[in-house]
């Protein structure tokens, strides 16, 4: 999606938002944040499956980093919109740091952890959880006796449960930056550099756990964290209206409500959640990477990358093409090609056919993600912004965290081709769904034209 003129027959500015100094210094830490985000998790899924030998243990680091936002969202939507959004977003991303840094010290040296009892009723209860989904006589008990497997889970929740305090606050920053009609603009170029940090961020995991280790990357994620804590201090931003309103269920909710009441919304959101949830293929990327690729942490790093090359292909190409006459339309073409993408992933044994496929399929999802981003933040009045954001924010949680963990566990009852493959045509009957649910969204006007509602 373009920025777009208001005259007509103006000339287009696909760099527009990137002329604004605020939004670039923003623009440049949240990409910092997020390599090191992608390389930390990357790091955690191949450390976890490498000790435990288990798909379903894959399936739990997603579900880790999935119960805090559930848990804390709405509460942090609503910090987001009654603190300053600066100091909120400074305060999380030094706890991530930290949280970061216990990581790489608890990888690098296993042996510290001591054998305490509540660790080792934590990897029993992991390891109970394993042998339900897979079955106990294919379960290697070894891999879950280890203190440090507890401890690293431990670390994930505890670091998950920081950044959902803070991921409102940012998130929502975006449209305080710079001018209402640069902010299409500077939705596209997020997903980009997004998309950049979710190829480069893998990618560079993979090499730096294969030449050094996973405390490396540990450390790596926590310098990140500490660059955007500094830089924050020098991004000015303008302060949203705020409206004097008690701490209730009813505020905190206002987010779901609002969403709830504009369908367009509702509907793309909804639509975005399922599809990934059942479409998604990356907590099992291990696996394949190891028993049916056979091409070990580097290929695991671009087999995770790609979807990232495909995406940020796409968003530079939407950043300078014009706008979208039908999104919601396109978004529900884009969906269904996403799951047939997924689909021949899962079926393939051919190390490029899979990377192809997983290209196409970033290709695809970041149609979805600019419709369903531009949406939220066009419609959304500012008093609002953070509480939506936040929900949205479960949207995506939800989508990807309890992906991993569907796919996890099913890999665990029926092998990861099965897990893939049914994900990816359950995608394809989730969009028929919500084409014939939510006609708001095939009516859907152009994203410029859209203005924020009450």
């Amino acid at each position: 999606m373009s920025d777009v003129s208001p005259a007509a027959g103006a000339p287009r500015d696909p760099y527009a938002a990137l002329r604004v100094p605020a939004y670039r210094r923003f623009l440049l830490g949240n990409t910092a944040i997020n390599v090191g985000r992608q390389s930390l998790d990357l790091a955690a899924a191949w450390q976890v499956y490498r000790w435990t030998d288990s798909p379903t243990a894959l399936g739990l680091v997603g579900l880790a980093n999935f119960l805090p936002y559930i848990v804390f969202a709405l509460q942090a939507g609503h910090l987001a919109d009654h603190v300053s959004r600066r100091r909120l977003i400074q305060t999380t991303l030094a706890g991530s740091a930290l949280v970061s840094v216990l990581l790489a010290v608890v990888s690098q040296w296993p042996g510290l952890v001591g054998d305490w009892a509540p660790l080792r009723f934590f990897n029993d209860g992991v390891l109970g959880i394993a042998r339900c989904f897979e079955g106990a006589e294919k379960v290697n008990a070894a891999g879950f006796e280890q203190p440090a497997v507890a401890a690293v889970f431990i670390l994930l929740l505890l670091g998950a449960t920081i950044r959902t305090l803070g991921t409102p606050a940012r998130a929502s920053l975006v449209p305080l930056l710079l001018p209402r009609e640069k902010l299409a603009n500077a939705i596209t170029w997020g997903s980009t550099t997004f998309e950049l940090t979710a190829m480069v961020g893998p990618a560079l995991a993979g090499f730096i756990i294969h030449y050094t280790s996973y405390a490396t990357v540990y450390v790596f994620d926590a310098v990140m964290c500490g660059a955007m804590v500094v830089l924050m201090a020098r991004i000015d931003y303008r302060e949203p209206e705020r409206k004097p309103e008690r701490r209730t269920w009813r505020s905190l909710g206002a987010g779901a409500g609002f969403i709830w009441r504009h369908k367009e919304i509702l509907a793309a959101s909804g639509l975005d959640l399922f599809a990934v949830l059942l479409g998604g293929a990356v907590a099992l990327l291990p696996i394949y990477a190891d028993k049916i690729l056979g091409v070990g942490s580097i290929g695991l790093g671009w087999l995770r990358a790609a979807p990232a090359i495909g995406a940020m292909s796409m968003a530079i190409w939407q950043a300078h093409r014009r706008p979208m006459r039908r999104p919601g339309v396109v978004m529900l073409w884009a969906v269904a090609g996403f799951g047939v993408a997924i689909t021949v992933f899962g079926l393939s044994s051919w190390y490029w056919l899979s990377f192809v496929m997983l290209l196409l399929s970033g290709v695809l999802d970041n149609v979805s993600v600019v419709v369903r981003q531009s949406l939220v933040q066009l419609l959304t009045p500012d008093h609002l912004r953070g509480r939506v954001t936040a929900v949205n924010q479960i949207f995506i949680i939800s989508s990807n965290e309890l992906g991993s963990f569907r796919a996890g566990s099913m890999a665990g009852m029926f092998g990861p081709v099965v897990a893939v493959v049914a994900g990816g045509v359950g995608t394809v009957l989730v969009v028929l769904g919500a084409s014939a649910l939510f006609p708001q969204l095939r009516q859907l006007a152009p994203l410029h034209q859209l203005k924020p509602r009450e």
